[in-house]
């Protein structure tokens, strides 16, 4: 997220909603039964699309891929913070977090995230980072 600039809170990119001012969203996402946990090039994409529907900024992807199992852990690294995954396609299983500040809509990414990996139960919490 961007920095806040001495003494002019305008800048800071904090959200404003239900008179409440933070600095993010951050949804936290298991998914349950899904498919294509162990495809790279999948898995990229689907960040990749999630970014563009939340309307954020992508800086940089970094995934690794584990052998034997083929679980896929790493990062899209956002101007407005991060969208991360660790998969375990044994268990077709999946932890993701989307923290995004600013003008984004982190809900968009989870209907592309959902709409990728087909889980058959997908349950989210959603924290508000940094209210004052």
């Amino acid at each position: 997220p961007a920095s806040v600039s001495e003494g002019n809170e305008d800048k800071d990119y904090f959200i404003i909603r239900d008179g409440v001012r933070y600095a993010g969203t951050h949804l936290i996402i298991d998914v349950y039964g899904a498919d294509r946990l162990d495809e790279l090039s999948h898995v990229e994409t689907a960040l990749r699309d999630a970014v563009d529907a939340a309307n954020a900024t992508l800086l940089h992807i970094h995934l690794h891929h584990f052998t034997p199992n083929g679980g896929i852990s790493g990062v899209a690294v956002l101007s407005e913070s991060h969208i991360s995954v660790h998969t375990w396609p044994e268990r077709n299983f999946a932890a993701l977090d989307i923290f995004m500040c600013g003008d984004t809509n982190p809900q968009r990414a989870v209907d592309v995230l959902r709409a990728a990996f087909q889980p058959d139960r997908l349950e989210i919490g959603e924290h508000r980072r940094g209210q004052i």
